[in-house]
Order: C-alpha cells, then sequence, then structure tokens
C-alpha cells in the first residue's frame, strides 16, 4: 500500500484518537467491535461512527465482518500513527520520496526542521512475498497468536536495540535516532548498496574490510545471518557501512556456525563473482591449518575468540541460554547494560 502523507493533514484530533483506539483494542482483539472503539475514544460529542468512516475511506482501517463485525488498522493507519509521533516528539517535519523497498520494509527520506535527510524504515512483516517470517524469526517466542503490526513493532524495537549497541561499540551501523511502533528513524547513508556497485579500485581492501566486520561481529557475540550485497553500503570513498539487523543470533544459537558460514560464503561468492577476486582455500586436513589459523584465507567460526564482548547476552539475541542470561545478570546491572531494556520490554509488552 502507497504511503500517501499528504492525507495526514487532513486529519483532526479526533481522527487519529479513533485511530489510537483501533490499536489499544487490537491488544486483545483481533477485529475490534466498534462499540468497543467507541467506549475507547471517548469522543465528547460522539461520532465515533462518522470517524470510522472517513478512517475507512483513506484505507487507515478494514472493516471485517467475517467472524463478527469490527474494525482492525490497516499497515497504513499504523504508518500514520508512528509517524504523528515521531512528528510530535520533533524527530523530523516531513516525509519524502521512497528510496527503498525491501521484503520486510520500505524506506523513505525525512527531514528535520533544519533541513537535515534522515531516513525512516517501516517495516511490514507479512507481505505475500515472505510470510516464513514465524519460522525464520524469533519474534514470537513462547506466543502461540501475534499480528503482523505486533511482529513488526517487534522487529523495529530489535533492530533499534542493536543498532544502537552496534554504534557504541564502534560498529559502522547507520546513528539510530528514534523508534516507535514499528517505525525506525536513523541517519540517512551516503551511499550505494553493494549489488549495485560494479567497479572498485580496492577490490581487496573493500573485501578484507567486510570479513574483518563479520569476525568483529563474532567476537562480540553476533552473527549477522543476513550478511550479503544488499545489507552492506560503500560510499564513494570505498567506506563501508552495514545495515538490516533484526535477524541477527547468537553465536550461542544452535545453528551459529551454519549461519556465519553463510555470511562469510556470500561474501567471497559475491567478490569472486563481480571484482574477480582469487582466494586460496586451505585444506581442513591440513597439518598446517592449526599453527597457521590466522593466515586462513577463510574465516573458520571454531577458531574465533569469542571474549570481545556479550552483546548477543545484553540485547537476548536468539540462541542465548538461561545460563548465559544468569551469569549476566551477576556481572551487569541495567544501569551498565541500557540495551537489556529491549529484552525487559519484549517480556512486559503484550500481544495485540
Amino acid at each position: 500500500m502507497k504511503l500517501d502523507v499528504d492525507v495526514l493533514r487532513y486529519l483532526s484530533k479526533e481522527d487519529f484518537r479513533v485511530l489510537t483506539a483501533v490499536e489499544m483494542g487490537m491488544r486483545n482483539h483481533e477485529i475490534v467491535p466498534s462499540e468497543l472503539v467507541d467506549r475507547i475514544a471517548s469522543l465528547k460529542h460522539g461520532g465515533t461512527y462518522k470517524v470510522l468512516k472517513n478512517l475507512l475511506k483513506h484505507k487507515l482501517v478494514h472493516h471485517d465482518s467475517s467472524k463478527y463485525d469490527g474494525f482492525r488498522l490497516t499497515y497504513l493507519g499504523y504508518d500514520f500513527l508512528a509517524i504523528k509521533t515521531m512528528v510530535n516528539r520533533g524527530v523530523f517535519a516531513s516525509v519524502g520520496r521512497q528510496i527503498g523497498v525491501g521484503k520486510e520494509s520500505d524506506i523513505f527520506e525525512v527531514a528535520t526542521e533544519d533541513g537535515t535527510i534522515l531516513a525512516m524504515k517501516l517495516h511490514r512483516l507479512g507481505r505475500v512475498s515472505f510470510r516464513a517470517v514465524k519460522s525464520k524469526r524469533d519474534y514470537l517466542r513462547h506466543r502461540r497468536s501475534y499480528s503482523w503490526l505486533y511482529l513488526s513493532r517487534l522487529a523495529a524495537l530489535k533492530e533499534f536495540a542493536f543498532m544502537k549497541a552496534l554504534e557504541d561499540n564502534g560498529f559502522p551501523v547507520p546513528n539510530a535516532l528514534d523508534c516507535n511502533r514499528h517505525c525506525v528513524v536513523m541517519s540517512l547513508v551516503q551511499g550505494y548498496p553493494l549489488v549495485q556497485v560494479k567497479e572498485l579500485q580496492n577490490p581487496e581492501m573493500v573485501f578484507e574490510t567486510i570479513i574483518g566486520l563479520v569476525v568483529r561481529l563474532a567476537e562480540h557475540g553476533l552473527i549477522h545471518c543476513d550478511f550479503n550485497e544488499f545489507n552492506i553500503m560503500i560510499d564513494d570513498d570505498e567506506k563501508v557501512t552495514i545495515i538490516d539487523f533484526p535477524q541477527m543470533v547468537s553465536v550461542s544459537h544452535h545453528n551459529a556456525q551454519m549461519y556465519f558460514d553463510r555470511d562469510v560464503e556470500c561474501i567471497y561468492k559475491f567478490f569472486g563473482k563481480r571484482f574477480n577476486l582469487s582466494f586460496e582455500e586451505q585444506a581442513d586436513h591440513s597439518e598446517v591449518a592449526e599453527e597457521d589459523a590466522e593466515e586462513s584465507s577463510r574465516p573458520s567460526f571454531s577458531s574465533i575468540n569469542k571474549t570481545a564482548g556479550f552483546l548477543d547476552k545484553e540485547l537476548a539475541a536468539s540462541g542465548f541460554t538461561r545460563k548465559d542470561q544468569a551469569n549476566m545478570d551477576q556481572v551487569y546491572s541495567l544501569k551498565k547494560a541500557p540495551m537489556r531494556v529491549y529484552y525487559l520490554m519484549m517480556k512486559k509488552m503484550p500481544p495485540t
């Protein structure tokens, strides 16, 4: 569904009040009865049904009478609630053109009052082209029921937490500025996706930098799980920035080695095909393998020193264990590990 922000100009406080009432009702209802919407909105002079009709006109809510008569938010309605909140907070003042479309998100340019251009990422889980989220991601945890809006909210919260933590630890990632519902606002990366780059002045150096980032992430306890040419940005000076983090897992994950090897293989395959780089592979059975592990052309998951940090445990990345959590709690307080707020919020948030 196309994001038409011009509609925002014509929405009143009552419209947003009713829109918020539908959102609140969806915490415990798949379809929110109109009577409940009316009670939650509590408009002084009534008129909830008239407002709902206006929201339907702009496709901000959907009327469903298959099970029982009621309403639910659409992604467009959820977009407007998040954008309105961001504008009220002063994070940005206007929304510009769409600059990216992914299987799980849409990305737009936004501008602040002083004209600074930022990036706004709207998570949109549940698209027809990518509906295996329930099995591929750990957003649901122990929950049996869910809505796509709720999963998108968890994905945004998780990505925001990962970005903040990675930035604090010196990784080349966008500067995460704010998060609300399924929306994450970050600095705009001045560059291009690596998949669009046909030539590099120093492909070997860029390759070493990217492989080094895969290893550094593992040393801090994390594996990207989608580390490929689509999620690597590079600018005119060949400076690398990594993006897209909701799928990251812990090095303690039972499939950690497979994910790590897959990330490494994606980079090797891309640089070999696109920039004709050749790599000297070292056989696993070589007697020199252990002595020259550091000189091996391909990083090995088993040889990585995973003691540089505990970001996987601080952020409750998929794959961390209860024993790990107990040990971490003895070392870290909430003050020392602020990004654990993500994990605590995940446990407290009610499903929508």
